[in-house]
């Protein structure tokens, strides 16, 4: 007796070896897709009992089937070219100011703030019509000439120190503090971006006995100007007789050095929840994961790997231990959010009805078969990458202290509960599923990682483009 033919002609595996048009992509993860219902599976015909062959199952569910799963992954293509762009570059259409704030000496607080330079330009330039500004400046910035950079913005001082004092503040018992602009500044480069250094000195009141602390409030490139979105400002201060880290956005643009243990814990932990929220790389590497998960063991075995992988990771680069250049991490990430994917669709391809099931040789209660152990090392080594990119998105790059890594720990548990939330929604369901209806349990995982895998290959194609 022949063996029937399976609906899975192509795969998605060999397409790594090449790169292929989108037609092909969606061709061939769109065959692994229609395997997966395929009435036929990788089964023989087998002869009924009367000795008489079964008939050959008609082919009109496979092509629906097939169809189906081209018009989802079709869906999920032109969703992420809508949204790609942006989501490309997770972590680069915001932008972080530096601001170290200390108190040098009786009724003076000095303000050392980096911020983005070309940034500083197009936002000083437009809010204080100071067009010569922005000409010399980017002219400098283009030619990748530092000294010329400097020299641009030092000549247009005043509308700098305007732009700052109007968005920046210090006040001392509620009462406002005299800010002045020193008339040097320096350029640098952080995270392969100039930054310029200003200084800023704060004469303020004696502060009141009722209100004895100092209040600082940024508001530097609000959203409404349109050059960027979300910036955050990470100020790191020590001024009356306290040493801590916080952080400011829209939502949040002051804190006071009163401010109790819980208000700094609190900051830190919606950023780094905030983070993972609206991160959409991570969480698609975060579903990719749990899709692949055949049990609850190894949804556990890869989060915790993960959690691991990217905590060291984290608080190295956070440190300024390690500093990877983003052109290189960004692409990264979104690779490994292909990879992860594409290795469940590479099992569907191979194993078929049986992808999820494990092979073990230790009957143990916490055994994984070979492929699981092997999983677990790809996905740890991807959780260092994806830490780099948690360290460019909290942009602290300072010299260790206790409290800056005690900030570090608090926004990583951020991290943590939103993906322990994310765990805890969608895998019970996909567990309940794959009990109760297996078969559609694999076409749903198929066409989510195919979908993911898509997105993770247009983004890695995007940010190797973008540099």
């Amino acid at each position: 007796m022949q063996a029937q033919p399976t609906a899975a002609t192509f795969r998605c595996g060999p397409l790594s070896r090449a790169r292929p048009d989108a037609g092909h992509l969606l061709f061939a993860c769109a065959s692994i897709s229609a395997a997966m219902v395929s009435p036929v599976m990788h089964r023989t015909t087998r002869p009924a009992r009367s000795g008489l062959p079964l008939p050959a199952p008609s082919a009109l569910p496979r092509v629906l089937a097939r169809l189906v799963a081209l018009l989802v992954l079709v869906g999920t293509v032109v969703v992420s070219l809508l949204t790609g762009v942006s989501a490309a570059s997770a972590h680069g259409f915001s932008s972080v100011v530096y601001a170290d704030v200390s108190g040098k000496e009786t009724g003076v607080v000095q303000a050392r703030l980096g911020l983005e330079y070309d940034l500083m330009l197009v936002s000083v330039a437009t809010s204080e019509h100071d067009d010569r500004l922005y000409r010399q400046g980017q002219a400098a910035w283009d030619d990748g000439d530092h000294p010329g950079m400097v020299r641009a913005a030092e000549a247009h001082h005043d509308s700098i120190s305007k732009y700052l004092f109007d968005r920046f503040s210090v006040t001392s018992g509620g009462k406002e503090c005299t800010g002045t602009l020193q008339d040097s500044l320096r350029v640098d480069v952080q995270d392969e971006v100039p930054y310029a250094e200003v200084v800023a000195d704060f004469a303020c009141p004696a502060p009141g006995r009722t209100d004895p602390g100092h209040v600082v409030e940024s508001r530097l490139f609000p959203d409404s100007e349109t050059f960027v979105k979300d910036t955050k400002t990470i100020v790191t201060y020590d001024v009356d007789d306290k040493q801590g880290t916080a952080t400011l956005d829209a939502s949040q643009p002051t804190f006071s050095t009163e401010q109790s243990a819980g208000q700094r814990f609190w900051e830190f932990f919606t950023l780094g929840a905030e983070h993972l929220l609206t991160g959409i790389d991570h969480i698609l590497f975060l579903i990719a994961l749990i899709a692949g998960s055949r049990r609850l063991r190894e949804v556990v075995y890869t989060a915790s790997a993960f959690t691991i992988a990217h905590s060291i990771t984290f608080i190295l680069a956070a440190l300024g231990v390690v500093s990877p250049p983003s052109i290189v991490v960004e692409p990264l990430i979104a690779l490994s959010i292909a990879a992860v994917a594409g290795w469940y669709l590479w099992r569907l391809a191979t194993r078929r009805s049986r992808a999820d099931e494990l092979v073990l040789t230790d009957q143990g209660r916490f055994a994984l078969d070979r492929s699981g152990w092997s999983r677990l090392a790809v996905v740890f080594a991807f959780g260092l990458i994806h830490g780099l990119g948690f360290a460019g998105a909290l942009g602290i790059h300072e010299a260790f202290s206790w409290q800056l890594l005690v900030s570090l720990l608090i926004f990583n548990v951020g991290i943590e509960a939103v993906q322990l939330a994310i765990i805890v929604i969608v895998f019970p369901p996909l567990s309940l599923l794959r009990r109760k209806a297996h078969r559609a349990s694999l076409w749903v995982t198929g066409v989510v990682t195919a979908g993911v895998f898509v997105m993770g290959m247009i983004w890695f194609v995007q940010r190797l483009v973008e540099g």
